[in-house]
């Protein structure tokens, strides 16, 4: 099924394993087919499981580098990431089989192989053209990954077009990557925590202030801009400055650049791009809930 068919096909697993009993030999237990992304914590891998023969997604976790993001948490009984993946079970979000650590020390996560391209891959690449009036569908399938996060009382925390995969076999997005997620509890948004992506930072995450779910709304909405239009409302870095435009400098207008963008859509992006929290749509229901009867992303 090639990319298009599998799109279309939008508009029309429950199962889980518990942690690993012991230590694993990852080299014994899985068959390296190819090494698929290098994240800033991890290395993702193509792999096939020696006991089921299954191809499965092997992340395995830089141990150092994850100490040093659990620290911030010293003391509050974070859960580890395996331990959050396997609770998040949706249609659009990367299915968690397994997780342990290796007979290395390092942690790891055996997940379901997706066979598909980022999402920013496509918003930039040549295949671009294929999504015109096909957006909606993928609006509403982020959408519904982020509300599943937030259904299970969790903060995503790294919502951006690079944690986010077309599956082009079942024909549908998936949200990957729970290294930053942290439970939705009084502990875990106090102020201080600033991780992300600049480019999708909220202004209370820039400016070091007490968070909540509404993090993941603002870091979607600048993911739906982007996904209309191919640009980002604020200027593009990997700085500090540059993520600190989204608390002082207004977006710029999404009609600017798609000025034939359902006028409903535009609102609910925009909503969702509100520099004040307590002005910000409050959550997935209620922007799902303001689209509801737009069917493309044009008027």
């Amino acid at each position: 099924m090639g990319l298009l068919d599998s799109l279309r096909g939008m508009f029309g697993s429950s199962g889980q394993k518990k942690r690993s009993r012991g230590k694993v030999d990852l080299r014994r237990r899985f068959e390296l087919l190819k090494r698929a992304i290098t994240g800033t914590m991890s290395q993702f891998y193509k792999a096939r499981d020696r006991e089921t023969k299954e191809v499965v997604g092997l992340k395995v976790l830089d141990p150092e580098k994850v100490a040093r993001f659990e620290a911030r948490f010293k003391g509050l009984n974070k859960p580890s990431e395996g331990e959050i993946a396997v609770r998040l079970q949706h249609p659009n979000i990367v299915r968690t089989l397994e997780y342990g650590i290796s007979t290395n020390d390092e942690p790891f996560l055996v997940m379901e192989y997706i066979e598909g391209p980022l999402l920013s891959s496509v918003i930039h690449g040549p295949e671009r053209q294929m999504f015109e009036g096909m957006r909606m569908p993928l609006v509403r399938q982020i959408a519904a990954a982020v509300k599943a996060v937030h259904d299970a009382e969790f903060i995503h925390r790294d919502i951006c077009p690079r944690n986010i995969m077309i599956d082009t076999e079942q024909g549908r997005l998936k949200l990957i990557d729970f290294g930053l997620t942290v439970p939705a509890t009084e502990p875990f948004m106090q102020p201080g925590n600033r991780t992300g992506n600049p480019n999708y930072m909220a202004p209370e995450v820039i400016r070091r202030r007490r968070t909540d779910k509404r993090v993941d709304v603002f870091s979607f909405g600048i993911t739906i801009y982007e996904l209309m239009t191919g640009e980002l409302p604020w200027s593009r870095g990997t700085t500090g400055k540059v993520a600190m435009e989204h608390a002082t400098i207004p977006p710029r207008d999404i009609r600017e650049l798609r000025p034939q963008i359902h006028p409903v859509l535009a609102e609910a992006i925009h909503w969702c791009l509100e520099q004040d929290p307590k002005q910000r749509c409050p959550d997935m229901e209620h922007f799902l809930k303001k689209i509801r009867g737009v069917e493309k992303e044009d008027q």
